[in-house]
């Protein structure tokens, strides 16, 4: 992962190489244990619900002034050692003409699913142009950051796929694997459409500036690990091999996906990202050496006491305390009642904790 020394001098990727988060995803020694919080720029921040008042999610998204300023929130309140690009997994479904809307409550609902080989015709390519305001805000956020790393991101095809094939989100996405059963082939075509348009909009963040990228499977644990391999990981591994050449980090990260976690770094990522059910010394394990993890507190946790988050924290951080690279971060997003403080408190714990004596 050597490619961003080979950046341009002053370009956003070398100001960020030596930061702690970079140098933990290259697994190489770090002053502190690197932070970032999954919905860090969100809900939970009174300033993001006052910015966000009366402006639809997708519309927030494609302000280029709006993004800088929510992403930027967190990194300022926190003191997060990196940023992570405020959107969501469905923008590059929509700027593609895919007639969706994020419902309040809800989520991602698709005026027309996707479920015939005809409708793959609705799946056209993904060009800079399709999103000219990501590169925007990228541009804008790199200069405001500086040292401080920009995590780009894009929902995994898997995902992408099940909000499309059942219309919106699932329990159970009975259509989705009934598709994946039925018909094996119309599947991988789908899903190797989607991968092509997630491996674009990757590619459109680092060229803007972004110094690593997160691929969220976030409904991938309902799959078993046989068809993950067979139905799965071809289209994930597409992805990763498309922004590879870039030498930015790669993370993948899914909820439920204890029973995938070799699997999911076998797809290509250089971290991979844990929820809160499996301790990260096992998590370890099933990974395999060379590769950093990310995670993994229980985002429930914050909730309770100030004692309490810390001695659950230390749990985490001495399961971790022997990994190659460890990345510190909830084991899923930040729940949205959550108080900011108990965050700032976290971050800051977490960098006096690991600080190298």
């Amino acid at each position: 992962m050597s490619a961003n020394d080979r950046r341009p001098v002053g370009s956003p990727q070398s100001q960020t190489y030596d930061s702690a988060f970079l140098k933990a995803c290259r697994r190489e020694p770090v002053p502190h244990t690197p932070v970032w919080f999954m919905r860090q720029a969100g809900r939970s921040l009174p300033e993001y619900l006052k910015v966000r008042e009366g402006i639809p999610m997708l519309e927030s998204c494609m302000r280029p002034e709006l993004v800088t300023e929510i992403t930027l929130q967190p990194v300022r309140r926190h003191g997060v050692d990196a940023a992570i690009f405020f959107s969501d997994i469905v923008v590059p479904l929509k700027a593609i003409g895919i007639d969706l809307d994020i419902k309040p409550g809800v989520g991602p609902v698709i005026a027309e699913p996707i479920r015939t080989r005809g409708d793959l015709a609705r799946l056209r390519d993904l060009t800079p142009d399709d999103v000219a305001y990501v590169t925007e805000a990228i541009g804008m956020l790199t200069r405001e950051l500086g040292s401080t790393p920009l995590i780009g991101f894009a929902g995994a095809p898997f995902t992408l796929a099940s909000y499309l094939v059942e219309g919106g989100p699932s329990r159970n996405h009975e259509h989705t694997k009934a598709l994946m059963y039925g018909d094996p082939q119309l599947w991988a075509d789908l899903l190797d459409r989607l991968a092509e348009i997630t491996g674009a909009f990757l590619k459109i963040q680092i060229e803007a500036g972004a110094s690593a990228v997160q691929l969220f499977d976030s409904w991938v644990g309902a799959i078993a690990p046989a068809d993950y391999t067979r139905s799965v990981m071809p289209a994930s591994a597409k992805v990763f091999d498309a922004v590879a050449s870039y030498g930015v980090p790669r993370i993948h990260f899914g909820v439920g996906t204890g029973e995938l976690l070799g699997l999911m770094g076998e797809a290509g990522a250089d971290v991979v990202g844990v929820d809160w059910r499996v301790p990260m010394d096992e998590a370890a394990r099933r990974v395999g050496p060379g590769k950093a993890l990310q995670g993994n507190l229980d985002p429930a946790v914050l909730f309770s006491t100030p004692d309490a988050v810390m001695a659950k924290t230390d749990e985490v951080l001495a399961a971790a305390a022997g990994l190659e690279g460890h990345i510190f971060n909830l084991g899923h997003g930040v729940l949205p009642t959550t108080d900011p403080d108990a965050l700032t408190r976290l971050t800051e714990y977490v960098h006096t904790r690991t600080a190298a004596r």
